[in-house]
């Protein structure tokens, strides 16, 4: 089966077929840095990075291209909140969003392209508007003519034209000739940075940055474009207007994520429901998070609740479990390739949840080999294992998750914990079982977890 993607544009599971074979350009709306990113920014990137990784097991060489918007309104109001520079309200709050995605094994994107560094393409993206007839400048502002594109306008979000005036976008509202167009440049500003163009001062809109970038580093047409679901209307179906009236192709797929909320309730500053990662790490290793941000399906509303991440902590370590113990007797080895059931539900959709069933079933075979000493099924699950979860970025034997944080105390602990072990294994020998148990329970007590095996006992730091 090959890999099939649900497309926003059409409403259907399409068939990937990509513009160039064996290259695949992928473009996804990244971060607007002004504050720190909570856990729906980072289901997201956990969600693309899913699909990165999935394409280049497919075979495929993949561009991709994640954008950074570092001038807004949010941004400058927090600024003006805090008396800090712009630059540096978005530079350090997209230096906390980098080290979520790295925190979480989210491989770096080919180009992280941000706004204010793309200004030229947008004065000429702007200028081929203009001279179309889709674009008009009025007021020390630029607009999109929405009712010059009035027949393919509303295609994304399956909307009516008349229902689609965006209530954000009311900079000189008076300038424009209709209360649906959007701003594609937004004139100075007392205050507020600004840029040069031959329509005046200013700085971007929000919809006019990402074709800008994307058609820069991807060309005119492009295969996927991603984002969250929240950026259909209008971002996305703004981009598709100005883009496609301007002559380009643009994006051939269209995957937007679900949304997370928290309780049941979307989150929010006021409510003061906002998940950061921090709060998460303080209730499970980053591997554990990952897990639970990917568990779902990319499409699928999730609700965070702390049972829910501690369902997806227990189901992490029993995969860890298995991976760890079969190493033990039969060495790493590599991961080998992934059963088919699981290619399956990967190239269904991105089917993580069916995908995860096949890799908690190989677990439980290889836990039954384990229990009758079949060294070969258990390096065949093992492979098995070992090849699924690194195509989720879950590996456990990965550089990234292997002994995280242990690695300089683990032969220490190791060497002690193997003295108490050998005097544990003596006391039992001569039968002084009072002796042995005392030796585990204070194994026990310090966070060691003994597990008496056929091939002799083995130990591990208690997790949680």
């Amino acid at each position: 089966m090959s890999l099939r993607l649900y497309d926003t544009s059409t409403r259907t599971v399409r068939t990937f077929e990509p513009l160039e074979e064996g290259r695949v350009g992928m473009y996804v709306c990244g971060a607007t840095p002004q504050a720190a990113p909570h856990i729906g920014h980072l289901r997201s990137g956990v969600i693309y990075d899913v699909l990165l990784r999935w394409l280049r097991r497919s075979g495929y060489g993949v561009t991709f291209v994640r954008n950074v918007t570092d001038i807004d309104d949010k941004i400058i109001n927090v600024a003006a909140e805090t008396g800090a520079p712009w630059f540096a309200v978005a530079e350090g709050n997209l230096r906390v969003f980098t080290r979520g995605y790295d925190t979480l094994g989210c491989l770096p994107p080919t180009i992280e392209p941000r706004a204010t560094g793309h200004v030229p393409e947008m004065i000429v993206l702007m200028r081929r508007l203009i001279e179309r007839g889709h674009a008009y400048a009025a007021g020390g502002d630029v607009y999109f003519d929405v009712p010059s594109w009035a027949e393919r306008y509303g295609a994304l979000s399956n909307q009516k034209i008349e229902n689609m005036r965006d209530p954000k976008d009311v900079p000189n509202s008076d300038c424009k000739r209709s209360p649906l167009d959007f701003a594609l440049w937004k004139g100075v500003k007392p205050g507020e940075p600004s840029w040069e163009t031959p329509w005046g001062d200013g700085r971007p809109g929000w919809h006019l940055e990402c074709s800008a970038m994307a058609t820069k580093y991807l060309g005119s047409t492009f295969d996927i474009h991603g984002g969250g679901m929240d950026l259909i209307f209008p971002h996305h179906e703004n981009e598709i207007a100005q883009s496609q009236a301007a002559g380009d192709g643009f994006a051939r797929y269209w995957m937007h994520n679900g949304l997370l909320t928290v309780d049941g309730e979307k989150m929010s500053k006021s409510v003061g429901n906002v998940v950061l990662l921090t709060d998460l790490l303080d209730r499970a290793r980053p591997a554990e998070v990952r897990y639970y941000l990917a568990s779902a399906h990319y499409r699928s509303l999730m609700d965070y609740t702390d049972a829910a991440l501690a369902e997806a902590v227990t189901a992490y370590q029993r995969i860890e479990g298995f991976v760890t113990r079969a190493a033990e007797v039969v060495g790493a080895g590599t991961p080998g390739e992934p059963p088919a059931a699981f290619v399956q539900a990967m190239n269904d959709d991105l089917g993580v949840p069916q995908a995860l069933a096949v890799v908690h079933e190989t677990v439980r075979e290889g836990n039954s080999a384990l229990a009758s000493d079949d060294k070969d099924a258990v390096a065949r699950h093992l492979a098995a294992v070992r090849a699924m979860t690194d195509a989720l970025g879950l590996d456990p034997l990965s550089p990234q998750w292997a002994g995280a944080g242990e690695d300089d105390l683990k032969p220490v602990v190791d060497a002690l914990v193997r003295v108490a072990l050998e005097q544990r294994q003596a006391a039992r020998a001569r039968k002084d079982y009072a002796a042995a148990d005392a030796i585990r329970d204070g194994l026990t007590a310090a966070g060691i977890v003994v597990e008496d095996t056929p091939h002799g006992p083995r130990w591990e730091l208690k997790r949680g």
